[in-house]
């Protein structure tokens, strides 16, 4: 069974910094894309960042390019987000998602909610002004 469980989230002030974890399970971790999305209230779920497992090549949306840092530990079937410079804007439910890597996500990234196949619970991240 797939499995993905997000931790991390939290209330931080602005200019802070959050590091999430995505820990995954039931599937050949680095054969998989992970995506960081994020959804705040009446909005929609947004892709945030993305890491192919296999090579650790990375994409990052424009608004947190520079701020946000994914990584992978294939050891432990861990994808971690680390979140500095935090803004009040940033505050949201964190998801983490996986699909696998077949040749197409070899040649772009799969940044839309609806490219992945398997989704954590989310957790919530909070930045107070």
């Amino acid at each position: 069974e797939v499995q993905l469980v997000e931790s991390g989230g939290g209330l931080v002030q602005a200019g802070g910094s959050l590091r999430l974890s995505c820990a995954a399970s039931g599937f050949t971790f680095d054969d998989y894309a992970i995506g960081w999305f994020r959804q705040a209230p009446g909005k929609e779920r947004e892709g945030v960042s993305c890491i192919r497992t296999s090579d650790g090549s990375t994409y990052y949306a424009d608004s947190v390019k520079g701020r946000f840092t994914i990584s992978s530990d294939n050891a432990k079937n861990t994808v971690y987000l680390q979140m500095n410079s935090l803004k009040p804007e940033d505050t949201a439910v964190y998801y983490c998602a996986a699909v696998p890597e077949v040749p197409f996500w070899r040649t772009v990234f799969p940044t839309r909610p609806d490219e992945y196949d398997y989704w954590g619970q989310g957790t919530q991240v909070t930045v107070s002004s």
